[in-house]
């Protein structure tokens, strides 16, 4: 590995690794270790994941990445998270937990199955509103106090849960999915970052793969893979939807690139506050995801795709609706 230094870009272009773990069909860990390895070498430094993916088998996997690192460990950023909890009974089945018991004893989960003294920066998954989201905050308080958390963000919740956190701990973060094609931050959570100097981190901001333009019916009805769940790939609005793709072909051939830079350049010119975390397997894809901090769009290009894909235009919702009712809380 070449020797660890910061980039330009590596505050705002991070790696995404659920997918390495599960929910988009196979994976191989010696595959995605060398993954991890070539993401380091051309400069991310900020790397995702969370206690649920694959049922912690993603931070195990980060911690090998960790353990390979070595010295370079602390030039990256670890970011996981805690509230979401996997019924071993029935695989699909998951349920929220913010009570502060159960926050600490996950957190010493996490760390042990990523080998590190500190998690860089630790998530509320999801907030069960049962739960005062005062205790939920005391528990990140004191395990930040003891050291095991250096900062603490939240992720998918209401801008009046994050302005209530942010008086009781200083939120550093708050992770929401935001693409073209979803588009809630900005209803108000966008320009409460700006206003309280929070990172909003962009989960998904290729549209789980859609906005890249090279997802087939066949390969999102692959066993295993999460997007034949959800409505905006159901076969019909799948094809409505890629219609909208048109506008960022465009683009991208008048910028000679691709159309997944176009899509994560579109959200990068949000506000400087957006930092991204597209998930990638492949080393042509993550070459070509982090470069896509380097293509300047036109006040018009923003403007004709902001407009093509105003949330009007998209056909259908991004999550079944229990699992909507599980954000903006």
């Amino acid at each position: 590995m070449s020797e660890g230094k910061y980039s330009a870009l590596e505050d705002r272009i991070g790696l995404g690794c659920m997918g390495m773990s599960e929910f988009y069909g196979d994976s191989n860990d010696d595959q995605s270790l060398e993954t991890l390895a070539a993401a380091y070498d051309l400069g991310y430094r900020h790397f995702d994941t969370a206690d649920m993916y694959g049922k912690g088998h993603n931070e195990l996997l980060l911690g090998r990445f960790c353990k390979q690192l070595g010295g370079d460990r602390q030039y990256i950023t670890i970011a996981t998270k805690v509230g979401i909890k996997r019924d071993d009974g029935s695989p699909g089945a998951i349920s929220i937990d913010s009570s502060p018991e159960y926050i600490l004893k996950a957190c010493d989960r996490s760390l042990e199955r990523l080998g590190v003294e500190q998690i860089d920066l630790y998530y509320l998954h999801r907030r069960n509103p049962v739960v005062p989201i005062d205790e939920t905050m005391s528990a990140m308080r004191e395990l930040q106090s003891q050291g095991k958390v250096a900062r603490i963000g939240l992720s998918e919740v209401s801008v009046a849960t994050l302005r209530e956190a942010h008086d009781l701990v200083g939120i550093s973060a708050i992770q929401n999915e935001y693409s073209l094609w979803s588009r809630d931050v900005e209803s108000g959570m966008l320009q409460a970052c700006e206003e309280l100097n929070i990172r909003l981190v962009a989960y998904s901001p290729l549209g789980r793969g859609f906005l890249s333009g090279s997802l087939s019916h066949e390969l999102i009805q692959q066993e295993g893979d999460l997007r034949s769940k959800l409505p905006r790939f159901q076969p019909e609005a799948f094809d409505r939807n890629r219609k909208l793709l048109d506008t960022v072909a465009s683009i991208a051939e008048a910028h000679q690139c691709s159309l997944a830079q176009v899509a994560l350049s579109w959200v990068l010119h949000q506000s400087p506050m957006v930092t991204i975390i597209p998930g990638a397997r492949k080393l042509s894809h993550l070459r070509d995801n982090f470069g896509s901090g380097k293509l300047n769009l036109s006040p018009t290009e923003l403007a004709l795709l902001s407009e093509t894909f105003d949330p009007k235009n998209v056909d259908g919702l991004r999550y079944p609706e229990p699992l909507l009712r599980t954000t903006n809380t």
